[in-house]
């Protein structure tokens, strides 16, 4: 079981992960626009442009799989649940998660 104190401050760094990949998310759904084919780019260019859109749509879906771990994490912050491993059932370390809030492994368990 986590302190209350460390919950406040996991809690602070969900909210300021969410945040910041909401914002993340709304940069990449620009530039993840279809490229218009009659776009007066030259060849390589538009070949580069296209290889840029397809990892910003990469990096977007990661980013809203992550945004959505984060989520769940926020909702399952207040059980005493959190901050246990689901394989061994032994407390994840704040270290860890500090980093990565939405960890539902400890490290040893980890893929």
């Amino acid at each position: 079981m986590i302190s209350e104190e460390a919950q406040k401050e996991l809690e602070e760094i969900i909210l300021r992960q969410i945040a910041q990949l909401e914002e993340q998310i709304g940069l990449l759904k620009s530039k993840t626009r279809p490229i218009e084919p009659d776009c007066s780019l030259g060849r390589l260019t538009r070949l580069e442009a296209m290889g840029e859109k397809q990892v910003n749509e990469r990096i977007l879906r990661e980013s809203e799989q992550r945004l959505i771990r984060l989520k769940n994490a926020l909702s399952r912050l207040p059980r005493k649940e959190f901050g246990l491993c689901i394989d061994c059932e032994e407390p994840i370390g704040l270290p860890r998660l500090r980093i990565r809030p939405e960890s539902v492994r400890c490290i040893d368990c980890a893929p």
